[in-house]
Order: C-alpha cells, then sequence, then structure tokens
C-alpha cells in the first residue's frame, strides 16, 4: 500500500492533508503529491474547514478529537495532522479503500 502521506512518529503518526472545503459532503477524493485529498462540506473560513477536519479523521479513525491535532496549515489548503494512538500504515487503511492500495 502507498502511504506516502502517513509517516510514522514515537507514538503515533503525521498525517500529509490536501483539504478541499466547500464540496458537497466529507469524503477521502484520493492522493495527491503525497498528501491525501479530503473534501469538506466547511466553508475554508474562521477556522471551520479546520475544525471539520479534525472531526471527520476523528471520526474515520474511531479516536477521541483530542487524539487528531493540527500542526500545519492552519490557512492553507495543505496542512499536517498528528495522529496519536494509531501508526501510519492503520490510518492509511482506514482512510483508503481497499481498491487504492
Amino acid at each position: 500500500m502507498d502511504s506516502s502521506f502517513a509517516k510514522d512518529i514515537a507514538d503515533g503518526c503525521t498525517l500529509s492533508v490536501r483539504v478541499h472545503p466547500g464540496a458537497r459532503n466529507n469524503s477521502v477524493t484520493g492522493v495527491h503529491a503525497d498528501a491525501i485529498k479530503i473534501a469538506l462540506t466547511a466553508p475554508p473560513v474562521d477556522g471551520k474547514a479546520n475544525e471539520a477536519l479534525i472531526a471527520f479523521l476523528a471520526n474515520a479513525l474511531h479516536l477521541p478529537r483530542a487524539r487528531v491535532a493540527l500542526v500545519a496549515g492552519a490557512t492553507s489548503r495543505a496542512k499536517m495532522v498528528r495522529i496519536t494512538g494509531k501508526g501510519a500504515a492503520e490510518v492509511a487503511a482506514a482512510l483508503l479503500p481497499i481498491e487504492t492500495w
């Protein structure tokens, strides 16, 4: 499986994300340039898309929101997210359907 968007760290992993705010629904739409693409219905204003991204990832990974943190890219479509408690392979498997491996 190509999980170049997820990298293992000491207590979890980091996730490179490319966000598409203002979409019709929340979903993972694929991989682009070593980042996972995630469409979000939230608009890119007042941190709403960032909050929606954290909630989406926490739900998809079955983790409390406190274990998902935005560490870079608060005002950019390219973001870095820290996931505590799950490794890169586990996160990649949860976010991408098996057909994309």
